[in-house]
């Protein structure tokens, strides 16, 4: 009986292989095909034409995470990243209560970290993630208060539309910053800053029991703030200016984050969720009970957050770019055929344009769909693959792009984990990506046996077996960049689009790293040179 119904199971199977070699239309044959094993399929390589773009000043307003700090790297230069946000009140309207008198004034950001160990006593050591550059390196870290009011919208031809802050805007806000600095604790919280990875524990014991209670916190930013500056512009405010959060953020317009070289010692960078950050205010009030004692106080607090209702922010990135690369971005680019090495970085850094099946002239097609050739009159080599009449019976199971690593340049630095291509044209993700952002799509670096990147693999089945199966698609430039996050897909607008592009992904902006590719042009050996691999099933 086994034996009869395995024969049976084993005809179906070879059936329904025949019926799929007859099939004449493209079916998504392998989907699930990602490793290197392609069983036997046979492959077709196709050239690919990439150069560098210069990414300029572009939108940084209210997103997250924020940069914040200095980063050298050897390769592309150095990266000073300030920040500026507003701040709301916990809620509204504020009560102050009779004659405050400020005790302390902190404001707390948690870091991006995770837990390596925990003792017998329950202290736990901690990791901060998010930290480039030297990880003991310092900053000279100056807050003050914002003299710009910032705001989501503004008025124009009759319509409200979103207010945009860019990364070059840093002059602005710095000039326009007011007062002292207002981060007046100790070295460490101002000249000597550095991001400390060690938990937060505060032990209190109370008066009357004497116990003592312990509060552990994970690391974060601690800073203590100018007391009498809080005493005279928030609790001896006119209460009309504490009565709802737009009156408010016009009154009080914000903290500005100013950083600077600490001496000789060496920087760093972090990414930080400001969006979580707190201002505790503790102070002390008139009892408001009735009493005998006209003096008698009560503990009081008021929290202001970094994240209000209609909270705008802004982060400003100033690169000073070593010689070669901005060379590489501006100067030696090839749009014609091609550049040698590609500069992907990170925040308005670069990134790379992507041409498939090198292109030689814009083409049109007739009403039956067929294409007509350019003013040169030369077919590019994907309208050579619709036209064979031969490849319309081909199954496209699988295609990739790779893009080797320069492993020589990068030696010497950090590189990126994950790599983004998109519809550059459109600032649209590929049909790939929304099928499987994660793991058919790619873009994770892969790593050779010395633990160093070798190279980086992106599928666009998907987007092949469109453009070969409709006519009528168009063969759109696609854009590579560093990536931050997978699941990042918004895009930033440029300050002054190009005749390339006029915005850049976020989860490019959102990383400060860098990464040196080599292109498709012939002059690179074969075994490093990028190309388009497409895995097909061709009928005998």
């Amino acid at each position: 009986m086994y034996k009869t119904s395995f024969f049976k199971k084993s005809l179906l199977a070879v059936m329904a292989v025949f019926l799929y070699s007859c099939d004449k239309d493209f079916n998504a044959i392998g989907d699930g095909l990602v490793g290197d094993d392609h069983f036997g399929l046979e492959s077709e390589k196709y050239d690919v034409l990439a150069f560098n773009q210069e990414v300029t000043p572009i939108q940084s307003s209210t997103m997250t995470p924020n940069a914040l700090g200095i980063f050298d790297n050897p390769l592309f230069g150095t990266t000073t990243a300030n920040f500026v946000t507003q701040v709301g009140l916990a809620s509204y309207p504020l009560k102050v209560g009779d004659s405050p008198v400020i005790e302390s004034v902190v404001l707390e950001i948690p870091y991006f970290s995770h837990a390596t160990a925990t003792d017998s006593e329950g202290n736990t050591t901690y990791e901060l993630d998010s930290i480039y550059g030297d990880k003991n390196g310092k900053i000279k870290l100056s807050v003050y208060e914002s003299g710009i009011q910032m705001r989501n919208s503004y008025l124009s031809n009759g319509s409200q539309v979103p207010q945009f802050y860019y990364t070059d805007q840093n002059t602005d806000f710095f000039n326009e910053k007011k007062g002292v600095r207002l981060n007046d604790g100790d070295v460490l919280q101002n000249d000597e800053f550095f991001f400390d990875a060690k938990e937060i524990v505060n032990k209190t014991i109370d008066p009357d029991t004497k116990k003592e209670t312990v509060e552990r916190k994970k690391p974060e930013m601690r800073l203590y703030l100018n007391k009498q500056f809080f005493q005279d512009r928030i609790l001896n405010a006119d209460a009309s200016k504490l009565a709802a959060e737009d009156v408010f953020q016009e009154y009080f317009r914000g903290l500005y984050f100013n950083v600077e070289r600490s001496g000789s010692s060496p920087s760093n960078m972090a990414l930080m969720d400001f969006a979580q950050g707190v201002i505790t205010i503790k102070y002390k009030a008139k009892t408001s009970s009735t009493t005998d004692d006209e003096n008698a106080t009560e503990d009081k607090q008021i929290l202001l957050n970094l994240k209000g209702t209609a909270t705008s922010t802004a982060n400003f990135l100033q690169d000073s770019r070593n010689p070669d690369y901005q060379n590489a971005i501006t100067t030696n680019v090839n749009k014609t055929e091609g550049d040698e090495k590609l500069y992907l970085k990170g925040g308005q850094g670069s990134l790379a344009v992507v041409r498939l099946f090198n292109p030689t002239d814009v083409l049109s097609y007739n009403s039956k769909g067929e294409p007509v050739s350019g003013a040169n009159g030369v077919p590019d080599q994907l309208d050579e693959l619709r036209s064979n009449s031969a490849v319309k019976y081909w199954k496209v199971n699988e295609a990739n792009l790779v893009f080797y690593i320069d492993a020589d340049k990068m030696a010497s630095t950090e590189e990126p984990n994950r790599v983004y291509l998109y519809d550059l044209t459109n600032n649209a993700i590929l049909a790939d990506y929304s099928t499987d952002a994660v793991s058919a799509y790619g873009g994770l670096i892969s790593l050779g046996s010395d633990k160093r990147g070798k190279s980086y693999k992106i599928r666009i089945t998907s987007h092949i077996r469109n453009l070969i199966k409709d006519a009528t698609a168009k063969n759109v430039d696609l854009g590579l960049v560093v990536s931050q996050s997978p699941t990042t897909i918004a895009f930033n607008a440029l300050k002054n689009k190009n005749d390339i592009m006029a915005a850049v992904p976020r989860t490019s902006l959102l990383n400060p790293l860098g990464t040196i590719l080599y292109g498709g042009k012939p002059s690179i050996p074969e075994d490093k040179r990028l190309k388009l691999e497409v895995y097909y099933t061709k009928p005998n």
